[in-house]
């Protein structure tokens, strides 16, 4: 039975619904001490005073330690804005002061308690419009000596933290020849990662080195990012991994491990943190609130002549990744959809609220709903049906994006189209009073980060895939790499084993982000295991005296084709091979090479190219309550576009988590902001979604295997959250018959539009 396609159990499946798997906060370790935080009480003040003297001297207190204790420059990945404590001012309500190191973690929260701290409290920078007006106050009053990675160019001016124009030139002309203008503001909010498990450190130092044992999406940037922290060569740091209880996004950056390493080293015993529910919800690095602006030049054929787009979103009070982020409306705008010619302007602002940072569909959620919603916009004003319009729009195969980029398989996006009708035809949906139907399109990328995998024959046939990549619940390791890895050699997939991450012992690979596991980490094992299989091959030919090609590999049974008595299993060419050649190993790596681009379109620009692309059309219906204004949605139709499936079960896993996060963005998550300080502080406040709101989803799969991708394989984990407030605002301002640019749909908005 081949491996590939077959619905086949996850390695870690059954010790996760026993209880029996160790997770980050589930580890302690003998002689541990427990450390807690002083976090700022206010978004945005001057700090007068730190008084510690009565913490110091707490029942079971070991340590103390404030910015002026430990190494504390700035850091960051981009832009090296973030110290390690907060010593002159504070930037966002959360923001590290001070930490206690206690016996307990309860005598350490209750010395917390003694520490003296003035603050002379300001009015905080609270919004991107706050942060860009004229006169604003700086969140940074140093910004312009904040150092860059490698010195890259950033272009950043007082609390603009990156700002990225494309302007070919010739948009106000276009403008000028139009028939009509169709302009469209549109808002969204900050997205909370909702992840159970809150993040964790647990730090040792002994002999030089530091390890740190986490619940980390991405084990290798945090060993990078810890280098620069600690003032330490990256050899110094050993970060071992554990089962993540969820992420999304959160957890690829530092979060409590520099704390815990610095208190470990400072007192000669392992040190544990985990943070508490209410700090996670204050600290967490949730997705960006942001507005856009988009104008359209049209003709009253249909034609868009020229899109004028402007970008405005929250990085909070430290970069992050923001910088990076900002070249994402370069591929969202001018990909799928004809456009004569574009002009966009990114920006993203410092305030005094927590960083924002990366979560499932990094920036894609809000643009996709602006740049979708805006087709809805156009299609109406020229009175012609929205699907209908987007087919006519759509673009042919090698179109080209803002940034040269030639995107060769847009076609099917078509068919993408045409397998939607087939399940839903458009025009019997949302039919009837206060019913809607919305529809949206969009390509989405495949993280290249790079991946390397050591495979190892053991001596008793059973195979051993040694990567440092991290299996944020998807299955992509637990599942997508044993498969690929066991149709490889030719043998079962209970016999395929995938190490937990090591830095020590395993190469660099990107991490759990941006669909990349299968894809790029899954090539790694793929050409490693080939190069494997070789070398059984090779050694079985010469202990079975038969040429090499006659031989076969099915279900860890080497032999020579047709004649079944000449057979090797595995395991005696595994041991015959180690005790004369030695072991059987091979190790591979894979990077993604960037298609072919422009880059005088791309100046400016860290994110430069849209890699590995797939596409993806959503449709959903809807009801609305004139009463209350509640929004259900009543059935939910999806045509994506995944190379080759590895697992079925996965992908549609994966299908259904993101449809469930996108519909909390879109219709119910809160993430409110007053005055800087988060306004909800609970889950019981936050509006998740719950089982019983999710409608039955209907999923086609679109095979079209990448040569580059083991089997196949792309990415398929994020796409599936990306259109869905678009498609669901699509339906709900058909549904009310007026339109809704601001998600969350809260009932209030429904009942507005509908008066």
């Amino acid at each position: 039975m081949t491996a590939i396609g077959a619905n086949l159990p996850r390695s870690d499946g059954e010790a996760k619904l026993r209880g029996d798997a160790v997770f980050g906060v589930d580890l302690a370790v003998p002689g541990m001490l427990h450390a807690r935080l002083l976090r700022a009480p206010v978004p945005a003040g001057i700090i007068r005073r730190i008084d510690t003297a009565a913490a110091a001297t707490s029942p079971g207190v070991r340590d103390v330690v404030i910015g002026a204790d430990v190494p504390n420059q700035r850091t960051g990945l981009f832009i090296f804005d973030t110290p390690c404590f907060a010593t002159d001012y504070v930037a966002y309500e959360g923001e590290p002061i001070a930490a206690v190191l206690a016996d307990t973690p309860e005598q350490a929260e209750a010395a917390i308690g003694k520490i003296e701290l003035e603050i002379d409290e300001q009015t905080p920078v609270a919004t991107p419009e706050q942060a860009l007006a004229p006169n604003a106050r700086p969140v940074h009053p140093s910004w312009a000596k904040f150092a860059t990675a490698g010195g890259i160019e950033i272009a950043r001016k007082g609390n603009v933290v990156a700002e990225i124009v494309s302007d070919p030139g010739d948009v106000d002309a276009a403008f000028a020849r139009a028939d009509r203008v169709v302009e469209g503001f549109y808002r969204a909010p900050r997205q909370y990662q909702a992840y159970l498990e809150p993040r964790m450190a647990l730090a040792t130092y002994q002999a030089g080195r530091y390890t740190i044992q986490v619940s980390h999406q991405y084990p290798f940037r945090l060993r990078d990012r810890m280098a620069q922290v600690l003032g330490v060569p990256k050899s110094a740091l050993r970060i071992v991994g554990h089962h993540i209880g969820g992420g999304f996004g959160a957890k690829l950056d530092l979060g409590l491990e520099a704390f815990a390493a610095l208190l470990a080293r400072r007192a000669g015993r392992p040190v544990r943190m985990v943070n508490t529910a209410e700090e996670e919800r204050l600290t967490a690095p949730c997705r960006e609130n942001a507005t856009v602006r988009i104008r359209s030049a049209v003709r009253d054929d249909g034609t868009i002549l020229a899109q004028d787009v402007e970008v405005l979103f929250d990085s909070g009070a430290y970069a992050n990744n923001a910088p990076a982020m900002a070249s994402i409306p370069m591929f969202m705008f001018g990909s799928i959809y004809r456009v004569g010619t574009a002009r966009i302007r990114a920006r993203t602002a410092y305030t005094n609220t927590a960083p924002t940072g990366a979560f499932r569909g990094v920036s894609g959620t809000y643009l996709v709903f602006a740049a979708e919603r805006h087709m809805d916009d156009i299609a109406n004003e020229l009175g012609r049906d929205r699907r209908e319009f987007r087919l006519a729009s759509l673009a042919d195969d090698g179109h080209r994006m803002l940034n040269g980029q030639a995107l060769e398989q847009l076609s099917i996006l078509r068919r993408a189209f045409d397998l939607v009708e087939q399940r839903a035809p458009w025009t019997e949906q949302g039919r009837g009073a206060l019913r809607g139907v919305g529809i949206a399109a969009i390509v989405w990328l495949t993280n290249p980060a790079p991946g390397q995998a050591t495979v190892k024959l053991n001596e008793d046939g059973g195979l051993m895939v040694v990567t440092a990549a991290t299996d944020n619940g998807s299955g992509a390791v637990t599942i997508g790499l044993r498969q690929i890895a066991a149709e490889c050699l030719g043998l079962p997939v209970e016999q395929v084993v995938v190490t937990m991450p090591d830095t020590d012992v395993a190469g660099y690979d990107g991490g759990s982000q941006g669909s990349r596991t299968t894809h790029v980490t899954g090539r790694a094992v793929h050409d490693a295991t080939a190069e494997v299989r070789e070398t059984v091959i090779d050694k079985a030919a010469a202990m079975l005296e038969a040429a090499k090609e006659d031989l076969v590999i099915e279900d860890g049974i080497v032999q020579v084709a047709g004649v079944p008595d000449m057979r090797l299993s595995l395991a005696e060419v595994a041991m015959a091979a180690t005790f004369s050649s030695g072991p059987i190993a091979a190790t591979a790596s894979y990077a993604t090479p960037p298609p072919p681009h422009d880059p005088e379109r791309t100046k400016g620009m860290l994110f430069a190219t849209w890699p590995t692309p797939t596409y993806h059309v959503h449709l959903a219906e809807v009801t609305v309550d004139p009463v209350t204004g509640q929004v259900t949605v009543d059935r939910y139709v999806i045509a994506q576009e995944v190379g080759r499936t590895i697992n079925p079960d996965a992908v549609m896993g994966q299908i259904h988590g993101g449809l469930a996060q996108g519909l909390g963005y879109a219709l119910w998550e809160r993430v409110d902001i007053d005055g800087g300080r988060y306004v909800q502080r609970s889950f019981e406040t936050h509006g998740l979604p719950l089982a019983c709101d999710m409608p039955a989803v209907e999923a086609v799969l679109m095979e079209h295997p990448e040569p580059a991708g083991p089997y196949g394989a792309k990415g398929t984990a994020e796409p599936p959250i990306v259109p869905v407030a678009a498609v669901i605002a699509n339906a709900v301002s058909d549904a009310v018959g007026a339109p809704i640019d601001e998600i969350p749909i809260t009932p209030e908005a429904v009942l507005r539009a509908l008066d």
